[in-house]
């Protein structure tokens, strides 16, 4: 009798795994997505290759106030001046702007602090205005290390003068990176101009997700603000200066994820930094801001606990941009008082910000 041949493997063997559903490919196309996220790290610009025969960091002068700080790495970071007609300066203010703007955010600040001896050097941070790699994000070790060669230039020009770094918003969280870290600039004061504290430890959970989910899948997409932020969000009660900054073709309108990513990135580290700051420093704050909102100030504030270093003024009705508000010259004549004399009231009489805070229970 012959032996049959072996029985067939069934049909339910043989045949394919079957195709996951609409739904089920959807989540493993996700899932997939945010593996492949987990590996990728955010853009941020990075540092130029000199040029042949680069000479080192100097100061390019321009006309009517204009010129370039030529940094480390060779990069040319523009600068607007203004300086005291009539006598030497006895402070001068090395100033950052905010995000998305550029050195022309002092442009009421500058020639009114000129009046008072005061000169005044705003320029663009790299990623703005007219610095490289525009609507790029920049690390921080690579913006401190401008700061610290800018200052150095600045105290080689003017070496009887008083050496000042303000910061506005983003300015005011790179300065306070810069001065908190283990390097600080060779500054004798700082002034935080409603800095930014905004980080990671203070961003909703949804905002955070989704952010880093953003930053790693499509980083270099530019996108606008929503509707309902430009029309309800409001930086300052200058309307005027609102309607001149969002026609500024030097401004920044559509902002890559990245570039948010890296800016919350910097926000958190101001955050923990504040309390590292040695330097004598001013912190004002208003009480309308809502870019950066009176919680996440609180916490920082707190964070850095008691420092007999830090005098803080609260404006009752400051809003974000607060060298270009209406009540603007009261922030003008606070910050040229504190310069003279760290330890007397400021003029405007504004009180202390987290005393004012914590009373407040929105900042809770």
């Amino acid at each position: 009798m012959r032996r049959g041949r072996p029985a067939a493997p069934s049909s339910v063997l043989l045949r394919k795994p079957p195709s996951p559903t609409r739904g089920e490919g959807r989540w493993i196309a996700v899932c997939l997505s945010l593996a492949l996220a987990a590996c990728a790290t955010p853009h941020l610009q990075p540092s130029l290759t000199p040029p042949a025969g680069f000479s080192g960091p100097r100061i390019e002068e321009g006309t009517l106030g204009r010129g370039a700080f030529v940094v480390q790495d060779g990069a040319s970071l523009p600068y607007l001046r203004w300086t005291p007609e009539d006598e030497p300066p006895w402070a001068v203010i090395v100033a950052l702007h905010g995000f998305n703007d550029h050195y022309a955010s002092f442009r009421l600040a500058g020639p009114w602090w000129a009046t008072r001896g005061i000169e005044t050097w705003a320029y663009d941070q790299r990623g703005f205005g007219l610095a490289p790699n525009r609507g790029e994000f920049a690390p921080e070790s690579l913006t401190s290390q401008d700061l610290r060669t800018i200052v150095s230039l600045v105290r080689a020009e003017r070496p009887d003068a008083l050496i000042v770094v303000a910061g506005e918003s983003m300015g005011g969280a790179s300065a306070i990176a810069a001065f908190g870290s283990e390097a600080p600039p060779d500054a004798d004061r700082v002034v935080l101009l409603a800095p930014a504290v905004w980080g990671w430890s203070s961003q909703t959970a949804l905002n955070r997700a989704s952010l880093w989910t953003a930053a790693r899948l499509m980083g270099a997409k530019q996108v606008e603000p929503p509707a309902f932020a430009v029309r309800d969000i409001r930086a300052s009660d200058n309307t005027l200066e609102l309607i001149r900054n969002g026609r500024d073709p030097l401004s920044i309108l559509s902002t890559r994820f990245d570039s948010l990513y890296g800016l919350v990135d910097l926000m958190e580290m101001a955050t923990r930094r504040l309390g590292g700051i040695e330097t004598p420093t001013l912190l004002l704050y208003g009480a309308h801001d809502q870019i950066i909102a009176k919680r996440p100030m609180r916490r920082a504030l707190e964070q850095a606990g008691p420092r007999s270093n830090l005098t803080t003024g609260y404006y009752a009705q400051g809003w974000h941009i607060l060298n270009r508000d209406l009540q603007a010259e009261a922030v003008f004549a606070d910050v040229e008082a504190w310069l003279r004399d760290p330890a007397a009231p400021l003029p405007s009489g504004a009180p202390p910000v987290l005393p004012a805070l914590q009373a407040d229970p929105k900042a809770r």
